[in-house]
């Protein structure tokens, strides 16, 4: 069996702590193909998302799956976010909370070079260049 995640436990820990202070919480996500949100408001393939209990209807935070209804524009949508898309969960008015490393599917670890592999530091004469 592997190790379960401490992620969604904080996600739920941060957002227990936002509302009792009065904060807002809100989830920074990175979209993709399992991340079910409106589409017109993602920028950059990520989302910025209120997750108050004044926003969101019948909210879920479970392990693997953030479930809610929020409107965008006056439109309900359902909205589901694979929790390993969660970038950050913070409070708006301050910016306090956690940010997460998000990993791209199918995309390999980098490694760095073996230091008999790197390039050698490119060497070029010193040049001056007048500036009027």
């Amino acid at each position: 069996m592997g190790e379960i995640s401490t992620k969604p436990y904080l996600i739920r820990a941060l957002y227990e702590w936002c509302a009792d202070s009065g904060y807002t919480p809100q989830l920074l996500v990175a979209v993709d193909a399992r991340t079910r949100v409106p589409p017109g408001f993602v920028k950059d393939g990520q989302i910025v998302l209120n997750v108050s209990a004044g926003a969101t209807r019948n909210l879920t935070l479970e392990n693997d799956w953030i479930q809610f209804s929020a409107r965008f524009g006056g439109v309900s949508h359902e909205i589901a976010i694979p929790v390993d898309r969660v970038a950050a969960i913070f409070a708006r008015e301050n910016g306090q909370g956690l940010h997460f490393e998000v990993e791209v599917p199918g995309t390999p670890e980098p490694t760095p070079p073996a230091p008999d592999e790197m390039p050698a530091p490119a060497r070029s004469k010193p040049s001056l260049k007048v500036v009027k």
